[in-house]
């Protein structure tokens, strides 16, 4: 029954790599009537992957994607951490309120803020550049508490210690919450790269540049209702569905290092 289920949830993956070795639109001109012709194509061909990234300029936009993505992970740690690491073990007065307004933020939907915010981007002249697509992504609520939570964990004697050798909070964050937290540090990494990797409100709202544009919603602007090509479109689904795909499988290993890390501490 469950390898029933997995091919089921596999299938629609494996239809779109065949469908983007399928020539033009046979791979839906082949869905009716129903044959092994409906997944497999009558004839292969890289022509989609060749007219993806040559006449429609798709590596520009993925280009894009992958560098507002690892620049969004990269500083939103850096500054998730140390937020994180403050509202754990920090006391100062008022943490608790900043803590729940930070709770009450994530869950806001970010299609309710989205217009307003593009407004006051545009007023700060941050329209069509790297810097409007980074910047709402490396606030990411749900990360620090990800990570505030996982703090709580560390004996608060690890950190007294610390103090008395002389070790200042940068270098008891660097040297014993993170390494003891690897897996929420990974966890929060993965958050803050999904998020981004899958906007699209935000990119489409913020950029009309088709230099800054991103793969996503470069995509979507390629077809209209009269020019479509769905052996492309498979093509160029399959691209961006490959990053997170290799991104998850290459973490896995250190994601179960981190479990088993932390298992003996």
């Amino acid at each position: 029954m469950a390898v029933a289920v997995s091919v089921l949830f596999v299938l629609p993956a494996v239809w779109m790599l065949f469908g983007s070795l399928a020539p033009g639109n046979s791979v839906i001109s082949n869905v009716s009537p129903l044959s092994w012709h409906t997944l497999i194509p009558r004839k292969w061909t890289l022509s989609n992957y060749r007219e993806l990234f040559g006449a429609l300029g798709f590596l520009r936009p993925m280009f894009n994607s992958l560098f507002v993505t690892f620049a969004s992970v990269a500083i939103g740690l850096a500054l998730s951490a140390p937020a994180a690491y403050a509202l754990a073990v920090v006391r100062f007065r008022g943490r608790e309120v900043i803590f729940s307004l930070l709770v009450i933020g994530f869950m806001i939907p970010f299609e309710a803020i989205a217009i307003p915010l593009a407004h006051v981007f545009t007023d700060w002249n941050l329209d069509n550049t790297y810097v409007a697509l980074i910047l709402p992504g490396i606030g990411n609520g749900l990360a620090i508490f990800n990570m505030r939570q996982s703090f709580l964990g560390v004996p608060a004697s690890l950190r007294e210690a610390a103090v008395i050798d002389g070790a200042s909070d940068f270098r008891i964050l660097s040297r014993i919450y993170i390494p003891l937290n690897g897996t929420t540090m990974i966890n929060s990494g993965l958050l803050i790269f999904m998020g981004q990797w899958t906007a699209y409100l935000w990119p489409l709202l913020i950029v009309s540049s088709d230099s800054k544009q991103i793969a996503a919603v470069a995509l979507a602007r390629t077809y209209t209702s009269s020019l479509f090509d769905f052996g492309q479109l498979f093509a160029a689904a399959l691209v961006i569905s490959i990053v997170p795909a290799v991104v998850l499988f290459v973490l896995q290993r250190h994601f179960s290092i981190s479990i088993a890390t932390s298992g003996e501490r």
